[in-house]
């Protein structure tokens, strides 16, 4: 029996908008897809398409007092035509890219909503389809905005977002893959119609002057793609049915205002003076005791609401050091606005790694140690990108003793990710290339204690280890973090930034670069918005600062050391045809191994690159050097006229083969071996001798002919 069916066609109420943006459409579709979520849409650009879905919870999670947004990235293998490496053959962890592009949604978007709003909330975006040119970071951005416009949270965007490159001194919206291979810098840049919001950026020792210039582009394209999505949720109402679904928002308790201020009268002279202690752990344990001695005060009051307490001196400690440092133009530690802390440089901390710096800057300090290895040890990529491995990569570990507290260590965590990315493209516009310097390059930044800034401290300590290293890099980097207080149209910019002064303030912008210029950027703001006039005094306080530093620097290490660590591989380069590169490796390998067991399995390990570079990486000189004679043996082209002293490896009726070179053998016809006539070949030549034979022609095939110069023939005396 045939099941039930209503008969007909669904149909769906698809609504799709496209926009023009310099010369790239966007496209946003929504009511096809997806729809069980409270916002979802497509976002398309070329043959890129990305799925962004939005849910919120009905009602406020108990406990919460901050807000529960969660941003991920699915990586889908299909959307580029590829099926996942390894064993599994499915997507399982985030990679790097989808873990930083989930930051780089969230960021702006987190301050976008109103305080006090503690629903769950989820933001989804889907890679579907990707073609190689056009990114899917920004279409997942803008379409992050957009579902949670569609599913009406309570959201002050529209936010929106945009990549800026230049090629030639032009500056590109959105450009593509190629564009960026040709361009001196990348920057994100996330914001709303009024303000930036975040920014994120590399560039290749790019001025200030023409960085601001790039953020008030990105600002115009921002506007116009905030209209955008006003006109697409204006048209989208048209035509979607009200949702049902109430969104409850958490009402504040009036129990809150009294016990408020009743701490403000307990605490706030007690949090004044603590906030003047410059040791941050002395700091600590003094608000914490204030904290202990206000809970005991109030004990009946506050019962079940400890956690108003703990709010409240929050809020007073953040008054009181914001007012400090408008009022006074002094901070926690004493500081002006634009002091940097003290700074400790020790170079070569270590003495087996191959290179190593430690960085303190007041109580903030990282151990940068380098690594330097064969090109086979760079890193394989199985991503949806362009780029399948790197050469270069800086990682960076943040323990929990380094603030003093006890935590889980279960590998690294989207901050640590984050982190470790923001160093490396510091880094990467001052590391040789390969051609000059053929190494592998990792560098690992341990942070041993943190108050503040500990990504910059990275960008400075591994600035050091590369130097200790022998590494020939470009120029010395540094970073600094630069900081934001504002209250109404009072401004404060504070440089080298404490943790106190980054978990209450309104910015953190990092900023690093070389004297020539900035390579660098990653900015968050937590109020609504700064204008450009702020960020460019910014970046001024961040050169003056970065300037300071790698004077330190240099004082301790003037220029990369002239020798690597003895420790470190040597690797040297051999350029061969192409069409030598089955000859050198041999069949099934035989001449390679041949090499590698001659000089010394444990001393060398030898790479062949399809454009004929062979790297050949010894922990022992003179084996690396003979390995590089044998492989230029191997791969050499015999000439008519040179002469080779060469083994002889058969014999037949006409003639003797000799191995002049490695694997290369030629004819030595019976009428060559002598200068009279020989009976037979074996009269004067066995397998096994020494020739000494030249080169006298050589074949449309290769083949090689050779005459002998050093044999003789001596007739046999009779009765022989």
């Amino acid at each position: 029996m045939e099941p039930n069916q209503k008969s007909g066609t669904q149909v769906r109420e698809v609504l799709r908008q496209e926009f023009d943006l310099d010369g790239k459409t966007i496209a946003f579709e929504t009511g096809l897809l997806a729809q069980q979520a409270d916002g979802a849409l497509t976002v398309q650009m070329g043959e890129t398409i990305t799925l962004v879905t939005a849910v919120i919870a009905s009602k406020p999670t108990p406990g919460k007092d901050f807000l529960p947004l969660t941003v991920d990235v699915e990586e889908k293998m299909y959307a580029a035509g590829k099926i996942p490496g390894g064993f599994i053959k499915r997507e399982t962890r985030p990679s790097e890219k989808a873990t930083l592009t989930a930051r780089l949604i969230d960021r702006p978007l987190r301050p976008s909503f109103p305080k006090g709003f503690y629903n769950e909330i989820q933001v989804l975006a889907t890679i579907l389809s990707v073609d190689f040119a056009n990114q899917p970071d920004i279409l997942a951005l803008n379409g992050a905005s957009m579902a949670l416009l569609l599913a009406d949270a309570p959201f002050s965007g529209p936010v929106a977002g945009v990549r800026i490159g230049r090629v030639a001194g032009k500056f590109i919206l959105n450009p593509t893959f190629d564009d960026l291979d040709a361009s001196d810098l990348e920057m994100i840049v996330a914001g709303n119609r009024d303000a930036i919001l975040m920014v994120e950026a590399g560039a290749s020792e790019v001025v200030e002057a023409d960085v601001v210039k790039a953020l008030d582009l990105a600002h115009d394209a921002i506007v116009k793609l905030c209209d955008f999505q006003e006109r697409f949720k204006a048209a989208y109402a048209d035509i979607k049915p009200p949702s049902n679904k109430v969104i409850e928002v958490a009402q504040p308790d009036p129990a809150y205002a009294e016990i408020e201020e009743r701490v403000r009268a307990l605490a706030t002279g007690k949090i004044k003076e603590s906030l003047r202690n410059a040791d941050k752990l002395e700091r600590d344990r003094q608000q914490d005791l204030i904290a202990e001695e206000v809970l005991a005060e109030l004990a009946e009051m506050v019962e079940d609401k400890e956690s108003y307490v703990s709010k409240a001196l929050k809020q007073i400690k953040k008054e009181e050091m914001r007012r400090m440092i408008l009022d006074e133009g002094i901070r926690a530690d004493g500081r002006g606005t634009t002091d940097i802390r003290p700074i400790l440089i020790r170079a070569g901390a270590l003495p087996r790694p191959h290179g190593s710096g430690l960085f303190t800057r007041g109580q903030t300090q990282v151990l940068s140690i380098v690594t330097l290895g064969t090109v086979r040890e760079e890193q394989m990529i199985d991503g949806l990108g362009v780029e399948d491995s790197k050469r270069f990569m800086h990682h960076y570990n943040f323990p929990p003793f380094c603030t003093g507290e006890i935590g889980f260590m279960r590998g690294p965590k989207r901050r640590d990710i984050g982190h470790g990315a923001l160093a490396e493209r510091s880094i990467f516009p001052v590391i040789p290339k390969e051609d000059e310097f053929p190494y592998t390059i990792r560098i690992v930044s341990e942070v041993l204690e943190s108050n503040g800034s500990s990504s910059m401290a990275s960008v400075c300590g591994s600035t050091i280890a590369l130097m200790d290293a022998g590494v020939k890099i470009k120029a010395p980097v540094a970073g600094i973090a630069m900081g934001l207080i504002k209250e109404g149209d009072e401004v404060a910019v504070i440089t080298d930034i404490l943790g106190l002064e980054d978990a209450l303030g309104d910015m953190d912008f990092k900023v690093a670069g070389t004297a020539a210029g900035i390579t660098a950027l990653q900015m968050d703001m937590k109020v609504a918005g700064v204008g450009g006039e702020v960020l460019a005094k910014a970046l001024e306080q961040a050169r003056q600062a970065r300037l300071y530093i790698i004077d330190r620097i240099l004082e301790v290490l003037p220029a990369p050391r002239a020798e690597l660590s003895k420790y470190a591989p040597r690797i040297m380069t051999v350029k061969i045809p192409q069409d030598k590169i089955g000859d050198l490796i041999g069949p099934k390998g035989k001449n390679i191994r041949a090499i590698i067991e001659e000089v010394g399995s444990n001393l060398v390990t030898i790479d062949i690159e399809e454009d004929g570079t062979v790297f050949i990486a010894a922990t022992d000189g003179a084996a690396g050097d003979r390995a590089r004679e044998l492989v230029e043996l191997i791969t050499r082209e015999a000439k008519i006229g040179e002469q080779f002293m060469g083994t002889v490896t058969k014999t037949t009726g006409f003639g003797a083969f000799v191995e002049i070179l490695p694997g290369k053998e030629g004819l030595v016809h019976i009428s060559r071996l002598t200068k009279q006539r020989v009976p037979t070949v074996e009269s004067v030549v066995n397998v096994g001798d020494k020739v000494l034979v030249e080169v006298v022609e050589i074949n449309d095939q290769g083949k090689i002919g050779l005459q002998a110069l050093n044999l003789e023939y001596k007739e046999p005396k009779a009765g022989q």
